[in-house]
């Protein structure tokens, strides 16, 4: 098909009426800067706009088929209940437009299940409905989809940012004012350079090991969705190799942005963490604070060119201000903080991940601090994922001493590249809480050392209704750690014989306190 078909009018008159699909009762119209969507009855239909970016190019209805067949292919790998089919307009004899029987197709939809907007997770976050454990399952998600995605050696690593920090620096200075000067524009760009020198080896050794894949390419809470109640990733990059093609911490790190932006910093280091737990990928850390700059200067750049559209000028200028707002965070992002070490110890029961988790995004430039939990080491040594329960030779006294020489070297390297380290670990010894407080001293870091404490019976009764969880500990485990000589317990010491939003802030307050 060789017709060009760059006027749509008719086109689009046919799908905003009720009867083009068999008498729905109304159509409604979402419109973006590159597609319309109209949602009738229990279907919505996606059809590319015949408009040409720098990055994008819809400009004849080939292009659009082409682009809806991708869009469909890749989507499916993610939301297969959610991508139909691609159905063809076609032009009747008659003139009149229809979706089947004979006819020129003159234009393409991708037909989805229709889904209501409120299960956007962008709007279930506004509500505050989004929890720790539909955290946890959505990062399974996103580390099952890399898993699975094609490696591409051809995109991505040093000249794949260089040409995204190109794109945000031109787009950021030909974007509606957002309040910065031209001086901020060229600080921010020339530190997004700077950075990428410094990650430049392992930005290549990354894309040479096979960590650059066909990701999403814009994954924000906007385009992940709850169906049958599941976290659901939609509408990934059909239409550039540049944006989709890339390493996958820099998929992540949009989420983890978006996260970050919205001050839902417990969720932020949840995600990371419960993602670097099940793929090992701890190595790309040094990168993700420039990815997650080059992330807000994306939104920045993008929410100030949606303002133009706005109608009222109040409307543009909190679009504008928010564009600022990302804008900041782009530089923020970029500016380096001193590593440090935090160990939060107790026996069995104590809530040490809980903790853990709940203080993790609260450090470092980036998405936090990396979780370092001895339940979890355990597991990976075993080649287990970490609710699989291991037998009881996995907890040999040989064996956790493998386990703590592990987590030492991990937090060593961890510190050595700049970020903070939270270890979770009952180092119940006194000379296992001398090797992390040394940790921290080799690494120039400084040091907090939490331990939490709580009456037996109250360990006993959480270690006994403990569901699926890392950890194996059951009360005969902790009968067993009952009866250490604990030594001597320099550590902050945090009553944990309270609610957990309690301990928590207990910690945060101790940890705070705590300049090292």
């Amino acid at each position: 098909m060789s017709a060009d078909h760059s006027d749509q009018s008719e086109v689009i008159r046919f799908l905003s009426r009720p009867e083009s699909y068999g008498g729905a009762p109304a159509v409604e119209t979402i419109t973006t800067h590159a597609s319309l969507i109209f949602l009738a009855g229990e279907r919505a239909y996606k059809l590319k706009r015949a408009v040409r970016y720098s990055y994008l190019d819809y400009a004849t209805a080939e292009l659009r088929r082409h682009a809806c067949e991708m869009e469909l292919a890749l989507n499916r790998r993610t939301a297969p209940e959610l991508y139909l089919a691609v159905e063809a307009v076609r032009s009747a004899p008659n003139g009149t437009l229809r979706f089947d029987g004979a006819g020129e197709p003159v234009d393409w939809v991708v037909v989805m299940r229709r889904f209501p907007q409120d299960a956007l997770l962008s709007h279930v976050a506004e509500r505050g409905r989004l929890t720790t454990g539909l955290s946890a399952v959505l990062a399974d998600r996103i580390a099952a989809f890399h898993e699975i995605a094609e490696i591409t050696h051809r995109h991505g690593g040093v000249e794949g940012v260089r040409a995204v920090i190109q794109i945000n620096d031109e787009n950021l200075r030909r974007s509606p004012p957002l309040g910065v000067t031209k001086p901020d524009i060229d600080a921010l760009h020339d530190a997004s350079l700077a950075a990428l020198r410094t990650q430049a080896p392992l930005l290549e050794a990354r894309r040479r090991d096979g960590k650059c894949r066909r990701c999403h390419g814009d994954l924000h809470l906007g385009n992940i969705c709850l169906i049958d109640g599941q976290p659901t990733l939609f509408d990934c990059i059909e239409f550039s190799d540049l944006i989709a093609c890339i390493d996958v911490l820099y998929d992540l790190a949009f989420l983890l942005m978006d996260l970050r932006h919205r001050e839902l910093t417990r969720h932020c280091g949840l995600i990371l963490n419960r993602y670097l737990d099940l793929t090992a990928d701890d190595d790309g850390l040094p990168a993700l604070a420039l990815f997650m700059s080059l992330r807000a200067s994306v939104r920045a750049h993008v929410t100030a060119t949606g303002a133009a559209k706005l109608e009222s000028v109040e409307a543009q200028e909190a679009r504008l201000s928010e564009a600022r707002s990302y804008f900041d965070r782009a530089v923020d992002l970029l500016r380096p903080r001193p590593a440090r070490l935090i160990a939060i110890g107790g026996l069995s029961g104590t809530g040490k991940s809980s903790v853990a988790a709940a203080l993790a995004g609260e450090f470092g430039t980036a998405a936090g601090a990396r979780v370092l939990r001895s339940d979890v080491l355990r597991k990976q040594l075993f080649g287990r994922r970490p609710e699989e329960r291991l037998p009881a030779e996995a907890y040999t006294s040989e064996v956790t001493d493998r386990v703590y020489a592990a987590l030492a070297e991990r937090a060593q390297r961890i510190l050595a590249q700049g970020n903070p380290v939270i270890l979770d670990a009952v180092a119940a010894l006194p000379s296992e809480r001398a090797a992390f407080a040394a940790i921290a001293r080799a690494a120039g870091a400084a040091f907090t050392g939490i331990w939490l404490e709580a009456p037996a019976t109250t360990l006993e009764a959480r270690v006994a209704q403990r569901g699926k969880d890392a950890s194996d500990a059951t009360v005969d485990v902790l009968q067993r750690q009952l009866a250490y000589d604990l030594g001597a317990i320099d550590w902050i010491r945090v009553d944990a014989d309270q609610p957990a939003e309690a301990v928590i802030n207990a910690a945060r307050m101790a940890v705070g306190a705590d300049r090292g």
